[in-house]
């Protein structure tokens, strides 16, 4: 009999997100697929892990991260969401969210369990979930304003359902979750004894007048709710893998112990320089981020609007779901690449967000874009109008 490669490998091919970064590259083109906040690093934040280095912080941390970024980390959620952590039971540093909410998932859920995700969904917590022998089942948010009834919420209770993923700015439409919506999740979580892992990573990304709420401040849910976020997005460091989640007590070894099987640790040095801006960058580093990601949004949905590709404008987040029904294509992946030959400018199609045919119609752009390359992508498509 041959050798075959394992049944998982057809979960985790390569995602439209890769592979429309892969095809812009291909033709020079400005990418507006890979959520890529694009931006000059914090100085803090840079200073912080050269000196790390310099200092000799260059070797394996504890499994759940260094003692200086886990403060930090817990001085910056009670600042921002009033939420009073013991850094050395309370926070697991991994690498980015993602390995967060991986280790996570291997801590609290078994193969078969069913986990509810709302839908437009991030493909990377789908595909985590099919990986690890995980159910994911849907709750369909309505366009346009993403809406969402308890009814649809106990439509998809079942026996083998066992967790709840949250994404809050929600990516890719902007959803951000109010404090009636999120009270109705926790309510249903607390009905049938769910966990619920809520990803928060766009928690500095919200818009006119919205406020980010940690499902993990509401009563009774101490115990249920894993915070996942880091300074991937806030700090332009994608590239450094550094996210965290957030648990109660109970949680910290088994969710620790799986995040040091799976990666050991994130680099030292550089969770010294997360650290060093999480304590350094006041209130206005925070509220410049998002006014300046407010302009871009408003400059290029303005931009879409004039190209004929109807934008629904997000509350949060730095991304922007558009129409592209009209363009030539059979499916949202076509119609994408015809707007990539078009224009130069690259997107997602809208199937990578969905599990049923809504998103055929749609197309992901990131806007977190320097402004000249932002500018040039909105002449491009104003120009394809």
């Amino acid at each position: 009999m041959p050798i075959r490669q394992s049944q998982r490998c057809d979960l985790v091919k390569q995602s439209d997100i890769r592979s429309m970064t892969l095809a812009c590259a291909a033709v020079d083109g400005i990418n507006l697929a890979q959520g890529v906040c694009d931006l000059d690093v914090p100085e803090p934040v840079l200073h912080g892990a050269e000196q790390a280095m310099r200092q000799g912080k260059n070797v394996y941390t504890r499994f759940d991260g260094l003692p200086e970024f886990r403060q930090a980390i817990a001085r910056h959620q009670r600042r921002f969401q009033g939420l009073d952590l013991d850094p050395e039971s309370n926070i697991v540093v991994s690498v980015g969210a993602t390995g967060a909410f991986q280790a996570t998932c291997a801590a609290m859920f078994d193969p078969g369990d069913e986990i509810l995700l709302f839908e437009p969904f991030y493909g990377y917590h789908v595909n985590t979930l099919r990986s690890m022998d995980l159910t994911p089942t849907f709750v369909s948010l309505r366009q346009p304003d993403w809406s969402f009834t308890d009814d649809d919420l106990d439509a998809a209770a079942s026996p083998k359902l066992r967790g709840v993923v949250l994404n809050t700015p929600l990516n890719p439409c902007g959803k951000v979750f109010t404090q009636e919506e999120l009270e109705r999740v926790a309510r249903f979580c607390r009905k049938h004894d769910l966990m619920l892992l809520s990803d928060e990573i766009y928690e500095h990304f919200v818009y006119d007048g919205h406020r980010h709420i940690s499902p993990a401040t509401l009563p009774g849910m101490e115990e249920r709710v894993v915070s996942i976020s880091g300074v991937s997005k806030v700090f332009a460091v994608t590239g450094w893998r550094l996210g965290w989640a957030v648990c109660h007590s109970r949680w910290h070894e088994p969710i620790g112990h799986f995040n040091d099987l799976y990666y050991v640790c994130p680099p030292a040095p550089l969770q010294m320089g997360a650290a060093n801006g999480l304590d350094q960058l006041g209130d206005d580093y925070y509220q410049e981020l998002a006014e300046d990601h407010r302009r871009k949004r408003d400059r290029f949905c303005l931009a879409l609007t004039r190209a004929g590709l109807k934008p629904h404008v997000p509350d949060g987040a730095y991304y922007a779901l558009a129409r592209i029904d009209h363009l030539p294509g059979r499916d949202s992946h076509e119609r994408a690449m015809h707007l990539l030959r078009e224009t130069g400018v690259a997107c997602v199609p809208g199937r990578a967000f969905w599990n049923d045919p809504l998103g055929q119609g749609l197309a992901r752009f990131c806007f977190a874009k320097r402004w000249p390359e932002l500018e040039e992508a909105c002449r491009r498509l104003e120009h394809f109008a």
